[in-house]
């Protein structure tokens, strides 16, 4: 609105010589008479000179949630005659309840010199009537709703879906001979596709862990609790599976206790006592190891596996025997 003020003033400074007449304000509805949900304009025109400024009202809100603008339409110049301007605003409203609507006179602000006014529009108000439709029930029959007709079944119905049946079969089918036949041709049989492959020997399965671990870098980001918990998780799987012993369930006394009666050596039994111990310190009394302790302990886990892991002889023994063992 400043700015809108500050160009009327430099406006009326530069034309202030010339006398206007007030602008002339008209308004109309086209249609006046609509049905329910369908669309009417509202159009407002002003004749104005050139040098006068005025401003169309906004309809931003509903009236009584009765009638509702759609679109404003951008200002339109009808006539431009030397001075002289005649300018027309449309409002594309729509009108929801039957009835006779009384929209008033239309407002347009106008501004001269230093006087602002709000300028009315010419002749009557104007007036809206919305209708419905109207039923004859005289002439109209009303009936009920009719049931539900069964009708019989048709092949012909579904023989589209299905030839499209048979022939994904069919196509399925070449497909798994075609799959058997080169299995046959490398000396193999379909099932060992489906067959589920051994596990991996435990220092295998353990040394892939520690690994993954280490990559993650759980201690250089302060995360010593879970690098810790990480790290004798890994090592009581190991333990678990290596010696069938319920590490997992164990606390680490309880571990050190139990491997007590099984050969080890020195080194080793030392180091995994040392690690269950650092774990049990960050774990629950909230220790933080320095940087060389955790990874001290990450390769004193990683050698505790590799000295104590099976003999190759054994670990085909165990495979050979998953593989010849029945299946349930």
């Amino acid at each position: 609105m400043k700015r809108l003020f500050a160009s009327i003033t430099l406006l009326f400074a530069t034309f202030g010589g010339f006398a206007q007449e007030t602008p002339k304000v008209t308004a109309r509805i086209e249609p006046d008479s609509i049905g329910i949900g369908d669309r009417f304009d509202y159009v407002i025109e002003v004749e104005k000179d050139l040098v006068q400024v005025v401003e169309f009202p906004e309809f931003d809100t509903k009236q009584d949630n009765k009638l509702e603008l759609v679109k404003s339409l951008p200002v339109d110049t009808l006539l431009r005659d030397g001075r002289l301007l005649r300018l027309s605003k449309r409002y594309r409203m729509a009108a929801f309840e039957e009835g006779l609507y009384n929209l008033g006179f239309a407002h347009v602000l106008y501004a001269d010199k230093n006087i602002i006014d709000t300028l009315r529009s010419s002749g009557d108000s104007l007036r809206l009537e919305v209708t419905t439709f109207q039923i004859d029930s005289t002439s109209q029959s009303i009936y009920d709703v009719k049931g539900q007709k069964t009708l019989p079944f048709r092949f012909a119905e579904i023989a589209g879906y299905v030839k499209w049946g048979v022939g994904i079969l069919l196509l399925l089918a070449a497909i798994l001979y075609a799959v058997v036949r080169y299995l046959h041709s490398r000396g193999k049989h379909l099932r060992e596709l489906f067959k589920t492959p051994p596990p991996l020997p435990p220092h295998v399965e353990a040394i892939q862990a520690l690994e993954a671990l280490h990559n993650q870098k759980l201690w250089q980001n302060d995360k010593h609790k879970q690098y810790y918990s990480g790290l004798t998780d890994i090592l009581r799987t190991y333990i678990a599976r290596r010696w069938e012993i319920g590490a997992m369930e164990m606390t680490s006394d309880e571990i050190i206790a139990a491997m007590r009666d099984i050969e080890l050596p020195d080194k080793a039994r030392m180091d995994l006592t040392a690690i269950l111990r650092d774990g049990d310190l960050v774990k629950f009394a909230k220790a933080i190891p320095e940087a060389e302790q955790n990874e001290a302990d990450y390769l004193k886990a990683y050698y505790f596996v590799e000295e104590t892991k099976l003999a190759e002889e054994e670990v085909a023994a165990i495979t050979e025997e998953e593989l010849t063992a029945p299946k349930n």
